[in-house]
């Protein structure tokens, strides 16, 4: 049934690309996607497949029923795209200004929608049910996954599995790890309040540029003398706003950052931290601050039998070359919420392209992939989803 599986993958790899193609050149903002929620809907209504649209937001669950009795087996794809101008010069390039899918949600939403087109073809010989999960807003917290939950996508689902194509690491190699795998990821704002004036008369001011200079500075020792170096952490300013004329001394200044941790105990001391770090730095310069923290998603903690399971089918694909067990990321995934209902696993698909040296990282405005790499993603997914039935029913027995 696998090698079946393989080898409708393989016969639809056209069909995958042409999907993953037209998804780029017309990417959505997250919240936003009406477009391409309806283009998933589409695919599934003419393949005859039964799903439900809105799930959460602007979400897409298709299901495929198997003639045997059995498990309820849930695979997610992600598709929304990032605030970023695209700047490859390809024939699929955005065509849309200033938005591009710059992460390869658009890779993994034609993937599993090729995927259920297949496992509905097979569906006389699989056994249990599948659920497709199409998110949207992963890339925005609070993000899709969390609502769509809350709107029922995961009821009656005994395992979920769910991959990231990853275009730093070489295509054919299968990254896995039992646990944490990727961080919570939070979101804080500061703004200084000064006292502008004159750019002559620095004297009469207070000035806020100087001040949330400070600032930036003193909180990157949280993390190298307040925390314990064995446990990860990263504080990061992504922004520092303070517009005004040449000779003039703002009186407002914005620090935009994130956060990234395992440890819930490191969590709320770095958000306690960086408050009294500010209170304190602005006591010293006589201003005023206002300080939000958001938490962003749960660190992603995977599940031991689920991954286990995952690494040992991946193994047997032959487009697959390694698999191996990485070391954990500082970056964020709202899949964070399904690990937390449900067993299950989440990995990364190797996705740099043969003779690339060094590859566009994610988030990057020339960021693309090998296509090839959508159907070992595919294929894992489907793989260790049918097996995941016989496993169960081999634990039955013993």
């Amino acid at each position: 049934m696998c090698s079946k599986l393989e080898s409708l993958l393989e016969d639809s790899m056209e069909e995958m690309i042409s999907i993953r193609r037209y998804l780029h050149r017309h990417p959505e903002l997250s919240f936003q996607e009406k477009q391409t929620a309806a283009y998933i809907s589409d695919y599934y209504t003419k393949q005859g497949i039964k799903h439900r649209t809105g799930v959460g937001g602007n979400g897409v669950v298709a299901k495929v029923t198997g003639a045997k009795p059995g498990k309820t087996i849930a695979l997610r794809a992600d598709f929304d795209a990032l605030p970023i101008q695209d700047e490859k010069e390809v024939a699929y390039k955005s065509t849309v200004p200033g938005v591009m899918h710059a992460c390869g949600h658009d890779g993994h939403t034609a993937a599993l929608l090729v995927l259920a087109k297949v496992m509905n073809q097979m569906k006389s010989e699989l056994e249990g049910t599948y659920v497709f999960i199409h998110q949207h807003a992963e890339e925005y917290a609070p993000g899709g996954a969390k609502p769509m939950i809350e709107d029922g996508c995961l009821d009656g689902v005994d395992a979920i599995f769910g991959t990231h194509l990853w275009a730093t690491v070489p295509t054919g190699k299968i990254l896995y790890r039992v646990g944490p795998i990727m961080a919570a990821a939070d979101r804080f704002e500061i703004e200084i309040k000064g006292q502008g004036g004159h750019g002559a008369q620095p004297h009469t001011t207070k000035d806020s540029i100087v001040i949330a200079s400070q600032l930036v500075l003193a909180l990157q020792q949280i993390v190298s003398r307040r925390i314990n170096p064995i446990e990860p952490a990263v504080i990061t300013i992504g922004s520092f706003t303070a517009e005004n004329a040449f000779n003039v001394i703002a009186d407002k200044a914005r620090l935009i950052g994130t956060v990234r941790t395992f440890s819930e105990e490191v969590r709320d001391f770095i958000e306690a931290e960086i408050e009294k770090i500010t209170r304190g730095i602005c006591l010293a310069s006589d201003s005023d601050y206002n300080y939000t923290y958001f938490r962003g998603y749960p660190p992603v903690v995977t599940h031991e039998k689920e991954t286990l399971h995952l690494a040992e089918v991946s193994r047997g694909i032959k487009e697959v070359d390694l698999v191996e067990e990485k070391e954990p990321e500082m970056t964020g995934e709202d899949f964070a919420y399904y690990l937390q209902k449900v067993k299950g696993t989440f990995f990364f698909t190797g996705a740099k392209a043969e003779g690339v040296e060094v590859a566009y990282p994610h988030h990057h405005p020339k960021f693309d992939f090998d296509e090839k790499a959508m159907l070992i993603a595919a294929k894992t997914l489907g793989i260790a989803a049918i097996t995941y039935h016989v496993k169960e029913a081999q634990k039955a027995l013993v």
